[in-house]
Formats: C-alpha cells, sequence, structure tokens
C-alpha cells in the first residue's frame, strides 16, 4: 500500500516586521489591547514589490533542500492561497515557471485559512491512488494586499508569509488521515466582498478589503475545532494522548489554547507562532510546522494534529507521523 510521507519542510516571512507599536501610529489601538485579545505581537509585511509567488518559492526552494530533492523530482504542485499574484495563471503555474518544471499538474486551492489542510488532504490522494509521487504542497499569502489599515478590529491580525512541505510516496504511514469540511451558510461572517465577477453596478461600491464579525467567529472556531479534535481521533482509533504535537492554524491565542484544553495538552505541545507571525491563512500551518521541525522539537515519527479554521466557514485537520 502507498502512503503520502512529508520530507521535508520550508518557509519564508518578508523582512519587514510590523510591530503593535508600529499599529498604534496608524489606528485607535494599543499593544495590550491586541497582545490580550489575540497574542500577536508582530506580524511581517511584504514589500511594494514582492508578490505571494516570490514567498512560495523562498519556501519552496527551501523545502525542497531539507528533502534533499530537486525540481525534477517534483510531479505535482499545489498553492493553497488566498492572494494570488493574478486571475490566472495560478500562482502554481507562476511557481512552476520560476522552479522550472514542465508538464506536472499545477493548481491553486482557495479554501482561506483551512487552506493548506486541504491542499495537504488532496495531494495525499494524488499519492495513494498512484497519480503523483513527489508533491510539493504550498501554503503562501499576502494578506496585507486585502485588508484596511484603517479598520483597528481587522488591520491588527494579519501578516504575509508562506510555508512548504515536500510530500513523498512512501511504504511507510506519513498522512494518516485528513477531514475537510464546509458550511456556506456563515459566509457572510468572514469574507471579501468584492470579486472579478462582482455585478458592474456593484463593482464601484464594493470593498476589497476583509471584513470580519470576530465575536461570532470566534464562538463557532472554538466549537468546531474541538468537534474535528473527535473526529480525527475517532477515525484513526487514537486517544487525546498518543498527539504528540498539535500544529494549529494561528489566528488567535485564545482559539489555541482551547483547542489544547480539548486534547488535554500543554501548550508546551503546541507549536505556537501567532505571536510573531500574526495570522497568515493558509501559511500559518506549514510556517508553524517548519519552524517546529527546524528547532529540533518536531522530530521523525512524532504523531501530528494539523487542524485550521478559516472564511467559507471551512475547517479542517490532518493526522501526520512525521
Amino acid at each position: 500500500m502507498t502512503f503520502a510521507r512529508i520530507t521535508g519542510t520550508g518557509s519564508d516571512l518578508p523582512e519587514k516586521v510590523l510591530t503593535n507599536a508600529d499599529l498604534e501610529a496608524m489606528v485607535d489601538t494599543n499593544d495590550q489591547w491586541i497582545r490580550e485579545r489575540t497574542g500577536i505581537r508582530q506580524r511581517h509585511i511584504v514589500a511594494p514589490d514582492e508578490a505571494t509567488a516570490d514567498l512560495a518559492e523562498r519556501a519552496a526552494r527551501r523545502a525542497l533542500e531539507a528533502a534533499d530533492r530537486r525540481v525534477g523530482d517534483i510531479d505535482l504542485i499545489i498553492v493553497a492561497t488566498t492572494t494570488p499574484d493574478r486571475v490566472f495563471p495560478s500562482t502554481a503555474c507562476l511557481l512552476q515557471q520560476r522552479l522550472g518544471i514542465h508538464g506536472c499538474a499545477a493548481f491553486d486551492l482557495q479554501a482561506v485559512c483551512t487552506g493548506f489542510v486541504y491542499a495537504l488532504g488532496v495531494a495525499d490522494k494524488f499519492i495513494r491512488c498512484g497519480s503523483a509521487r513527489c508533491a510539493l504542497v504550498i501554503g503562501a499569502e499576502t494578506m496585507s494586499r486585502i485588508i484596511d489599515w484603517t479598520d483597528r478590529s481587522t488591520c491588527v491580525l494579519f501578516g504575509d508569509g508562506a510555508g512548504a512541505v515536500v510530500l513523498e510516496a512512501s511504504d511507510e504511514p506519513g498522512v494518516h488521515s485528513s477531514h475537510l469540511h464546509a458550511d456556506g451558510h456563515y459566509s457572510h461572517l468572514l469574507h471579501v466582498p468584492k470579486g472579478v465577477a462582482t455585478a458592474p453596478g456593484e463593482v464601484a461600491a464594493a470593498r476589497t478589503f476583509v471584513e470580519m464579525k470576530g465575536n461570532e467567529v470566534f464562538r463557532v472556531a472554538t466549537n468546531t475545532l474541538g468537534r474535528i479534535v473527535d473526529e480525527t481521533l475517532a477515525a484513526n482509533g487514537l486517544n487525546k494522548s498518543d498527539i504528540d504535537w498539535l500544529v494549529p492554524h494561528q489566528a488567535n491565542i485564545r482559539i489555541i489554547e482551547a483547542t489544547a484544553r480539548k486534547l488535554k495538552m500543554s501548550l508546551d505541545h503546541v507549536i505556537i507562532t501567532v505571536d510573531r507571525h500574526g495570522n497568515t491563512s493558509a501559511a500559518s500551518v506549514p510556517l508553524a510546522l517548519d519552524q517546529g521541525v527546524r528547532d529540533g522539537r518536531i522530530k521523525r515519527g512524532d504523531m501530528l494534529l494539523l487542524e485550521a479554521f478559516g472564511g467559507g466557514f471551512t475547517w479542517g485537520s490532518a493526522l501526520v507521523t512525521y
């Protein structure tokens, strides 16, 4: 039986750091308010001449190096992003061109903050059915491009970055299962109300920025992530104590703490980057994963629970032996 296993991780963050103190000079907010409600101290912001594909390329190359793979080994590229460089071609195709890869399937996947977990689940299916043997799976975002920097309820939350993994066919289990869900009933609670197909009469009035009803999103997220923990463990016949590391979406420290409590897990076994990265949407899970691997906390053979929740609403998890 063929399984899919993560053989390398990589990430990239823009050089510019925007601190809470910087935001105090931009909008009516303060460091204490931001930290108490979100856990965020700073976030990274792309330069004017940087785009999502730039971050994705650097993260991908680092993942390839970690996996000891060449670009010619790749036969599938999936980029999870809410902020593509262009309407088309996909950011995955732009990345494919930059890497000098020809002919393999390459496409973007849009599930907002759950995007990387969705992409990992899709790539796992490609490998299990024999359609691919070595995939690049990337979460990359330039969320700063769709943030209203005069809206203190959203501008304090988001940052830019990218994370990547190389996922390869293996005789040993790596990705044990993925669990992907969505419910468009809640779309109005977290959205960007303008798109390329917005009706002509609505274009001028529509906003191109993230809009969020924070309290409602928080309530649904905490309840939903608690349920998906149970679903994932039950599907694999595991107990909470079998999980070595929780690698969650980095949206809000209080949501992360609630999920850890559900697992009866100490925060010492949770990879937390929200304080330094903010919410990087589809990039947050692979960014956290790469950090945990590179600083030596996550080791080969560890059991990981990856989980995320995002606009749509979408939510999902993956159980992974690293």
